[in-house]
């Protein structure tokens, strides 16, 4: 909620406040964010705040506001802030607390775009923004037809793919990439990972080494730990040591 305040992506038209709520330094800061917006602040029932909020835990305030803004593949291929793009493809993830972690790491991380497929995979939705902590309120998404010709695309716009998988030919800590590279990552689904399509498609597909006994890591796990991969090589310069 904060974060959707302080971003100004998108229009609030109201913060709705529960009237049973215990009062706390986070839900001030967003009263006093909205008021300052000239965004009007109502008090309601906790069972009418439950559902506004059509989740389990609104922690005591919800926002009515507009839709997330929606870009275009081809615009996610635009360089900002003086990088090369930083890509975070996602293939048919559809547990919401993955993709919304996933999605808080990719913020953090510097990522400048996510693409997800828009068929037979989760999107945002109540769960996957409150576990997402306001990441989405920063990362353009592209929805697209099917992730396999998204990579095409960005392949032919210069783009680096790297999927993510056990079965990789190379590990994640060789992967050569500087600020100058543009780059995605392309992180599979909860248990098959990545289909065969994409796979195919990927200009390499890196490992995380693993030392234990475990087979795998979780899906947000493992996209936490490449995308900061990707970003500390990009911090290091033309050698990405």
């Amino acid at each position: 909620m904060r974060e959707l305040l302080l971003a100004g992506r998108r229009r609030v038209r109201e913060v709705l406040v529960s009237a049973d709520r215990d009062d706390s330094e986070i839900l001030e800061d967003i009263t006093e964010l909205a008021a300052g917006l000239g965004v009007p602040v109502r008090q309601v029932s906790a069972s009418r705040l439950r559902a506004e909020a059509r989740t389990e835990a609104p922690q005591g305030v919800v926002a009515r506001c507009a839709p997330l803004p929606e870009v275009d593949l081809d615009e996610l291929l635009v360089p900002g802030g003086g990088q090369a793009p930083f890509l975070l493809l996602l293939d048919g993830i559809t547990d919401p607390q993955n993709l919304g972690a996933a999605l808080r790491s990719a913020e953090c991380a510097g990522v400048t775009g996510v693409v997800l497929p828009r068929h037979r995979a989760v999107h945002v939705t109540p769960t996957v923004a409150k576990a997402a902590a306001g990441a989405i309120e920063y990362l353009p998404m592209a929805l697209v037809g099917g992730l396999p010709s998204a990579i095409g695309v960005l392949r032919a716009g210069g783009v680096l793919t790297v999927g993510l998988d056990a079965g990789g030919e190379r590990s994640l800590f060789e992967l050569e990439v500087d600020a100058a590279q543009p780059i995605a990552l392309v992180l599979g689904a909860e248990g098959r990972g990545l289909s065969r399509l994409v796979r195919q498609r990927c200009d390499l597909v890196a490992a995380i080494p693993l030392l234990g006994r475990l087979a795998s890591l979780n899906v947000a796990a493992a996209g936490a730990l490449a995308c900061f991969e990707v970003a500390r090589r990009r911090l290091a310069g033309p050698t990405g040591a």
